[in-house]
């Protein structure tokens, strides 16, 4: 098999929840542990960083990966899902897994996946965490696919934890209050292994400090530490920050190459996160600090963070998805000076859609669409309900014939906004 043919037969053979949902999800560990115990934990060869949340556990992953690999450590990333190659999901350095390795690694370990029959996120984490120890990384960062409790990245013994944001999403698995979500997020918490929250929320703090109760796990609360404070966000390749801590000014000028204002929210998991590693001996100055967050983007690839696609029409898409996430993303809209704004569209159908067509701004022009998956909500559905929302547009069958009308439509002065879901800006990208 060559690459485009093992991952056709990863595609159809494994069930895929980025594009089925729900049927594709395991609920327990037993696949993942057949895998694990057929490579000989190959987790336990190298440490780790185990990161979950609803919102921001991607940007964390990418910032803790590209600090670390500045300060000279070989540095695994282990992020879902992909949105333009399987192979973004495995990185060292910043370096994605070769071809060749995806294709060996399926031919040969065939018959183990034929007899476990483990979904495809499931043989993800195996195929990760077999690369990361054969490379011997120093350090692994390992995002949560979904949840954290039953994910299949849940059996690792990290360094520490880090849980970002808790908002709603995924409800029909994770449930269908924050303190539920909470709850199923807490259990990367490990017996004595340290955990950092992102963000305190009143609804959600008392179910992570029970849990740490519970483990003996030192908990702390980044954002009681930390304070970032907005100095320039305006520029389109990188935003800047003061930090302070302890009430006193602990870094200035930080450069973030992460655009999105929502990223004050996860900077101070990030910093608390890095105290703890250097509190257990790792070597990061603050300079490897400064220049991993510069360069986070550029050193580990990471796409679809308010990024922008074209400068005249401005043109930028984000993946921000669920009510917390779209929150965060019209906010930075109010800010860009513009003169129409033109949403290009599209959801999954297991979403809040009510919800979060409730927030979109009726005075923008509207480009409904959907991504070429079957979790997509058919568009002429999409613009119905948005209609009861006195949203207007047009619908569009796929997302590269919105994008066109959207740009056909749109002046020099306008902004385009390309989002809804993460497949949406996956083929825009």
């Amino acid at each position: 098999m060559n690459y485009q043919q093992t991952l056709d037969y990863l595609f159809s053979q494994l069930p895929v929840f980025q594009r089925i949902g729900k049927a594709a999800y395991k609920a327990d560990l037993n696949n993942t542990i057949a895998l694990d115990e057929y490579f000989n934990h190959p987790h336990k060869s190298f440490k780790t960083i185990h990161v979950a949340g609803t919102n921001g556990k991607g940007s964390t992953s990418h910032m803790l990966a590209s600090v670390l690999a500045k300060a000279g450590y070989k540095v695994g990333l282990y992020t879902s899902p992909h949105l333009k190659d399987f192979r973004e999901r495995i990185r060292i350095n910043g370096v994605v897994i070769p071809e060749q390795e995806v294709v060996d690694f399926v031919k040969k370990h065939r018959p183990i996946f034929e007899k476990v029959k483990p979904s495809f996120f499931e043989m993800t984490v195996a195929l990760a965490f077999d690369y990361f120890a054969r490379e011997k990384v120093d350090i692994a960062v390992i995002e949560v696919g979904l949840g954290g409790r039953l994910d299949s990245t849940n059996i690792i013994t990290p360094e520490l934890s880090v849980i970002t944001n808790i908002s709603f999403d995924h409800t029909d698995l994770l449930g269908d209050t924050l303190p539920k979500i909470a709850f199923e997020k807490a259990g990367i918490i490990k017996p004595n292994i340290p955990v950092v929250i992102s963000q305190t929320q009143p609804e959600t703090e008392q179910v992570f400090r029970d849990k740490a109760k519970e483990t003996n796990s030192p908990i702390l609360f980044a954002d009681k530490v930390y304070k970032i404070i907005n100095v320039d966000d305006q520029n389109q390749n990188w935003q800047l920050f003061d930090i302070e801590r302890n009430d006193g000014v602990y870094l200035k000028d930080i450069r973030l190459d992460l655009r999105g204002i929502y990223q004050k929210h996860n900077l101070p998991g990030v910093l608390l996160a890095l105290d703890i590693l250097k509190s257990k001996g790792f070597s990061i100055s603050d300079k490897n600090t400064k220049n991993g967050l510069a360069l986070a983007s550029a050193s580990t690839g990471l796409l679809g963070r308010w990024q922008t696609l074209q400068d005249k029409p401005m043109t930028i898409c984000d993946t921000g998805h669920n009510i917390d996430g779209i929150t965060q993303v019209l906010e930075q809209i109010s800010k860009v000076k513009r003169e129409r704004l033109h949403m290009v569209i599209g959801m999954v159908g297991d979403k809040d859609i009510e919800g979060v067509l409730a927030l979109l701004p009726k005075n923008a022009i509207y480009y409904f669409t959907k991504a070429s998956i079957p979790r997509a909500l058919n568009e002429t559905i999409l613009a119905k309900k948005a209609a009861e929302h006195k949203l207007k547009g047009n619908c569009y069958p796929n997302v590269s014939e919105a994008i066109d009308a959207a740009k056909k439509n749109a002046s020099p002065n306008d902004l385009i906004f390309i989002g809804g879901s993460t497949f949406v800006v996956a083929e825009a990208i």
